[in-house]
């Protein structure tokens, strides 16, 4: 790939709503090579090439970069692939992150693009949404390649989540109660004038490690932006200030009237109460200021059909796999390998009389019931994939476990890049239970399991620290 004379530009979420309308603009400055769940099907061309990549897995995020001068990363998880999902969007964007990261490091990237979120000023109690993209912006810098944050607030386009809602919620309601929250300031931006930052950032060594914001020519209000939507619409509404109405009731009422899923509402509904405008301070003449207005911005969405994103998000087939992850403490000086084997003794201590562990060879761990030789699940140390920070078990037999279905079960123990928290998380599990027996038991029982263990490793941290320090199975 690197024989090219443009750069090599690796653009996840490239059949996304934003990666769908940015692959053109990146094809006139280099070879792109486009990363999607599905990109096997896509047909290359002289100046795209496509590749399927799941970057849940780090060997296929290691892959999909592979020749990569530049990467652009467009992606979220507030949309669930897997049939089942025990896992909140937070942790989700941060395995994935984590994963590119790693991968832009060993693939010798030189610069990752990231299109994040505004930040208020006061980031002391920020939404679930907002403090997910600020985690994802560190985790993307941890490992030393030079990134680019663009930070935007709501982008006026016919497809993605924000906008559409608004239109949607315009359309169909006559009347609105509006909450405060609606009358909180933001800055709208078009499309567009999105899509002109990324193109002016790519491959531009003075844009290194800054964080720049975008903003359109206008800051306004939530309520302000469906008044004139309304206008544009030709719908006469009528919109009512209200004192009461909290969020946790506006998010509701706003996904029961325009039919997006909660994974899409509830984030972005909570995000709104927060004053998202652009910095002066972040601000980068000729990247950061977008031209085109609101009402303009508007007509161009509305025209080109503003419901999109829902009917895409109702037709994606879930994947008949399970995903969870939870994140649990760790004890100053334990690795993401010590809560591993640490968890492997406590869950047969955990589950005493009912359960039994053992280790067999090759770092093999067998977790049976203990008045039966036949193993639940049988899970083998990736000893060559993993690291102090990440220990990686591949889910090989056992009967809870749909082994001949599904090859790339595995689970793992990811160490949270500087912090003392680890995240375990199954990947590509398929169960030999029917659904709808496992859904209500052995689902069930894990996320308890999980609880417990976190329980266990709070008191832990709390009492026995100094015991920690001196603990054979730290790592140095």
């Amino acid at each position: 790939m690197k024989q090219h004379k443009k750069p090599v530009i690796a653009l996840t979420g490239a059949s996304g709503y934003i990666g769908s309308h940015l692959i053109e603009h990146l094809s006139q400055q280099g070879h792109v090579v486009a990363l999607s769940r599905h990109g096997d099907d896509k047909q290359d061309t002289d100046h795209i090439s496509w590749r399927s990549c799941d970057l849940f897995s780090l060997q296929d995020a290691e892959k999909g970069l592979k020749g990569a001068d530049i990467a652009i990363y467009l992606v979220h998880s507030m949309k669930p692939g897997a049939k089942l999902t025990q896992a909140s969007f937070e942790d989700m964007d941060l395995i994935l992150a984590d994963n590119f990261a790693k991968a832009a490091k060993r693939n010798g990237v030189k610069q990752i693009v990231y299109l994040s979120g505004l930040m208020p000023v006061n980031q002391s109690d920020l939404s679930r949404h907002l403090r997910s993209r600020l985690e994802v912006e560190k985790v993307l810098q941890y490992y030393g390649t030079p990134v680019t944050v663009l930070r935007a607030g709501l982008i006026i386009g016919p497809e993605g989540s924000s906008f559409p809602i608004l239109a949607t919620l315009v359309k169909r309601l006559p009347a609105m109660l509006l909450p405060t929250w609606t009358r909180t300031n933001t800055h709208p931006i078009a499309l567009n004038d999105v899509l002109h930052a990324f193109v002016s950032v790519v491959d531009q060594e003075r844009y290194y490690d800054q964080i720049i914001d975008l903003g359109g020519p206008e800051v306004m209000s939530y309520r302000e932006m469906m008044f004139r939507t309304a206008a544009i619409m030709n719908k006469k509404r009528r919109l009512i200030n209200v004192p009461v109405l909290t969020v946790k009731l506006s998010r509701l009422w706003v996904m029961l009237t325009t039919q997006y899923p909660k994974e899409t509402v509830y984030p972005l509904i909570e995000s709104l109460r927060h004053p998202m405008v652009a910095d002066d301070s972040r601000m980068v003449a000729g990247v950061s200021d977008g031209r085109i207005g609101f009402e303009e911005a508007v007509q161009l969405a509305l025209a080109e059909g503003s419901t999109t994103s829902r009917k895409t998000f109702s037709q994606m087939p879930l994947r008949p796999l399970v995903r969870s992850i939870q994140r649990v403490p760790l004890p100053e000086g334990a690795s993401a390998k010590w809560a591993a084997q640490h968890y492997i003794s406590w869950l047969a201590k955990a589950c005493w009389p009912l359960l039994r562990t053992e280790t067999r060879a090759s770092e093999t761990y067998v977790i049976s019931l203990r008045w039966s030789s036949s193993p639940l699940l049988v899970l083998s140390f990736a000893k060559e994939r993993s690291t102090t920070t990440r220990a990686l078990f591949y889910i090989t037999g056992g009967l809870f476990a749909n082994v001949k279905e599904s090859q790339r079960g595995r689970i793992e123990f990811r160490q949270v890049p500087g912090k003392q928290e680890c995240l375990i998380a199954i990947h590509e599990y398929m169960p030999s239970l029917p659904w709808v027996f496992y859904k209500a038991t052995q689902a069930k029982a894990h996320l308890l399991v999980m609880t417990l263990y976190k329980w266990h490793l709070m008191r832990f941290s709390a009492i026995k620290n100094q015991a920690f320090q001196s603990d054979g199975y730290l790592e140095a």
